[in-house]
Order: structure tokens, then C-alpha cells, then sequence
């Protein structure tokens, strides 16, 4: 082939890649979905799980954190050194269908040791999925469209945490535990053939206009540059504190709010599903859509650097009410201000994620997702619910059934420390220019 019809392929693929960016965004979202439904399933089948496997609350929060956080994390590293060489959207169709068919096995586990292996299972699966999915989209989105595009992709954290408690208490109400597994589980092997003939794979560097024209042709750095890089990126390393620690109290309550729900507000599983569930993931799609909306707004107004300073206000406003989910003894008002808590909370993920992808270099941009990943998972995912969990354990004998309450305010009390770290970030984003 000629240069000119090289060229010509190029401009066509180009074309297409940003006609149908929209539907894979919605792909990558809905499978995201799928990652977080078939992730969070155990929070609101935990005291299910828990009296028919016998089972104590550190395991319990083993099997929601550490044991699936720690493959979950450190194989997204290997992946996105595939991901930065090789297709994108196969590894993220692959990932899909390996990850659900372990969720769905899940539920024919006898014990704990089994059940363990099957989350173990889930986590090897969908560590092929974000750092792909977030190169992906940062190719297809400009700079001051990517907290947009980061914000809607976000969802998937919002929806399937809300459906997949929905959903999976409902079935588990009517059918059991094993039931609600195999539900969940299993559409997501559909779903990813889906995924592999629908999704499209960019050009990297796609939507960089700044960036050099032969930039993605440049030899692959090594995984030491990669980190080397990351580590050299002041307002990178804060974004990655920040967004650490807000996961860690994130998924905390994630993992465990349902059982709080249950044991300290006497909410039932299946007013649990209908009544908090649905409208939380409301307030959660306009959390994320509208945040990552204001975020491209103020990018376009006053610089990139306005859109950490605005997760540090919006997590300073969501802190009483984060506060006031554990201090409420009324049902009514304890719930009323977790949804405050989320209006104002779960705007972050998409500006802290389309900072990243638009600091890191052009070929580092799966790894450097999935270092984030890495530590956003070992300390948030695998040390918030598993530390939860051991916490109350030890409460139990001085608070009862109250423990876990206590256990969970320590986390939720973390939270000024990650808004200094997106203040500080905002702040040298700026001098940066």
C-alpha cells in the first residue's frame, strides 16, 4: 500500500473511531457496570453468606476486599503492558467474560475456602478491564471533554453498585444467596460478545492534537519509565493519594453499608434494594454525569487545574453528611443524608481519572491507569473492607452490634486527608500552566 492510501486508511479509521465514539463509551460503561455489579454483589448478600457459610466478619470482608483487591491490582499491571502494545478492546471482551463466569461460580461455593477462590477468580477477570478501557477513552476524547466522557464511564461504579444490591437483594430475598449469584453473573458473558464485535480501537493519540503527529510510534518505554515517570509527576502522585484514600472510605461503605443498614438501622434486605438502593444510584448518576460536566466547564474556563480544586470542595461539602449517615439513629434521616453524601461525593472519579490519562505520556497511558488502579485497589479495596471488617471484630466485645457503626466512622474520618491531597494537586497543576 502507498503512502497516500496508508494515509487515506488512517484518515477513514480516524473517522469512524470518532463516529462511533459514543456507543463505546456506552460499551465500555456498561461493561464497567458489569465490573462494579459483579464486584460490590457481596455487600448486600453478606449476612445471607454469613449465616449459611458460618461465617466471621474479617472473612467477610476478606472476600468483598483483600482477596480480591490484591490479584485485581497487581495483574492490572501486566495487562495494560498488553494493552499499551496490543488491541485494546479484545482484552477488555476477554477480561468481561472470564470475570462474570467466576461471579456465577461463586454461588455453587460449600465454604469459605471455595468461595474465596471464586472472588479470586473475579479479580484475575476484571483486571484486564479499566486500564484498556480508560487509554480508550482518553483517545477518543479531547482534553476538555474528558472529564465528560471519564464522568459517564464513571457510572458504572454508581449503577452497579445501586443495581447490583437492587437486583441481587430482590433475587436473593425471593430465591437465596446461590441465586442472585448465577443472575448476575452470567449476562456478562453475553455482554462481552458484544464488546468484541461493537467496540472500536482508536488511534493512540487520536484526540491529542498538542501531542507529535509520530508520537504513538515511539518505542514503548519500560515498566521502570512508566513508574519512573508517574513518580516524577507531582500533581499525578497527588491526584493518586487523593483518590486513594477517597476509595478506601468509598468502598468501605460500599462493602459494608448494607450491613450497617441491617444491624444498626434495622432496614431489611428488600427495603434495602427498593427503597436506598434505586434512589441512591439516582443520586449518584447526577453526581458523576453532572460533575464531570462542571469539571469540562471550569476546564475550559479557568484551566484543568479547576477541576481538582473542585473535588476538594465537593468532598469538603460531602464530609457532614458522610458523618451524619453514621451519627443518625432514625432511618429516615440516616439515609436521607447518605444520598447528600452522594450527590456531593461521587463526582470525583471522573476528573481524577481524565487528569491522569492527560498527564501521562502517550504510551504509558494503560499503565499509568492501571498504577493507579494498583494503589487506588491494595489500599482502598483491599485494605478499606478488609480493615472494616477487623475493626468491628475487635469493637464487638465494647459495642455490640453497634460496632460496625464505630468501625466505619474511623474511615469516613479519613477524609480531610485526601482533600488536601486534590487541593495540593489543583495548586500545582496551576503553576504547571
Amino acid at each position: 500500500m502507498t503512502e497516500p492510501q496508508t494515509l487515506a486508511a488512517h484518515a477513514i479509521a480516524d473517522e469512524k473511531a470518532i463516529r462511533r465514539r459514543g456507543l463505546t463509551l456506552a460499551l465500555l460503561t456498561t461493561t464497567y457496570f458489569f465490573s462494579y455489579m459483579d464486584r460490590q454483589i457481596l455487600a448486600i448478600l453478606q449476612e445471607l453468606i454469613k449465616a449459611d457459610l458460618q461465617l466471621s466478619d474479617t472473612q467477610l470482608g476478606l472476600l468483598s476486599g483483600l482477596a480480591f483487591a490484591l490479584f485485581y491490582a497487581t495483574l492490572g499491571i501486566p495487562v495494560a503492558r498488553l494493552a499499551d502494545r496490543f488491541n485494546r478492546k479484545n482484552i477488555v471482551a476477554l477480561s468481561l467474560a472470564a470475570w462474570s463466569a467466576m461471579t456465577a461460580v461463586g454461588g455453587l461455593a460449600q465454604n469459605f475456602t471455595q468461595l474465596l477462590l471464586a472472588r479470586i477468580g473475579v479479580g484475575i477477570g476484571e483486571a484486564g478491564s479499566s486500564p484498556p478501557s480508560h487509554s480508550i477513552i482518553a483517545d477518543l476524547y479531547p482534553p476538555d471533554r474528558r472529564a465528560g466522557a471519564m464522568g459517564v464511564f464513571s457510572l458504572g461504579v454508581v449503577l452497579g453498585s445501586a443495581i447490583g444490591t437492587s437486583v441481587g437483594g430482590l433475587v436473593a430475598a425471593a430465591f437465596g444467596w446461590r441465586t442472585a449469584m448465577y443472575v448476575i453473573g452470567m449476562p456478562g458473558v453475553v455482554l462481552a460478545l458484544i464488546v468484541w464485535l461493537f467496540v472500536v480501537e482508536p488511534r493512540r493519540g487520536l484526540s491529542d492534537p498538542n501531542r507529535a503527529p509520530d508520537a504513538a510510534k515511539e518505542p514503548m518505554p519500560s515498566l521502570a519509565q512508566g513508574f519512573a515517570s508517574l513518580a516524577a509527576s507531582g500533581p499525578a502522585l497527588h491526584l493518586v493519594a487523593g483518590v486513594t484514600l477517597t476509595s478506601m472510605i468509598g468502598y468501605g461503605l460500599t462493602a459494608w453499608g448494607p450491613s450497617y443498614m441491617q444491624r444498626s438501622l434495622g432496614i431489611g434486605v428488600r427495603d434495602i434494594s427498593l427503597y436506598v438502593a434505586l434512589p441512591g444510584g439516582l443520586f449518584g448518576i447526577a453526581s458523576a454525569v453532572g460533575g464531570g460536566k462542571i469539571a469540562d466547564w471550569l476546564a475550559r474556563r479557568h484551566g484543568l487545574h479547576a477541576q481538582s480544586t473542585m473535588v476538594a470542595v465537593l468532598k469538603t461539602l460531602a464530609l457532614p453528611f458522610t458523618l451524619g449517615f453514621f451519627l443518625f439513629d432514625q432511618p429516615v434521616l440516616a439515609i436521607g443524608s447518605y444520598f447528600l453524601y452522594i450527590l456531593f461525593a461521587n463526582s470525583y472519579l471522573g476528573p481524577t481519572f481524565a487528569l491522569i490519562q492527560g498527564l501521562a505520556p502517550l504510551r504509558l497511558r494503560a499503565l499509568w491507569a492501571a498504577i493507579t488502579l494498583l494503589v487506588i485497589n491494595l489500599i482502598g479495596l483491599g485494605a478499606g473492607p478488609t480493615l472494616v471488617g477487623v475493626i468491628s471484630d475487635l469493637l464487638k466485645p465494647s459495642f455490640g452490634e453497634d460496632s460496625l457503626r464505630w468501625s466505619m466512622m474511623l474511615f469516613a474520618a479519613v477524609t480531610p486527608w485526601a482533600i488536601f491531597h486534590y487541593w495540593r494537586a489543583g495548586v500545582l497543576l496551576k503553576r504547571a500552566g
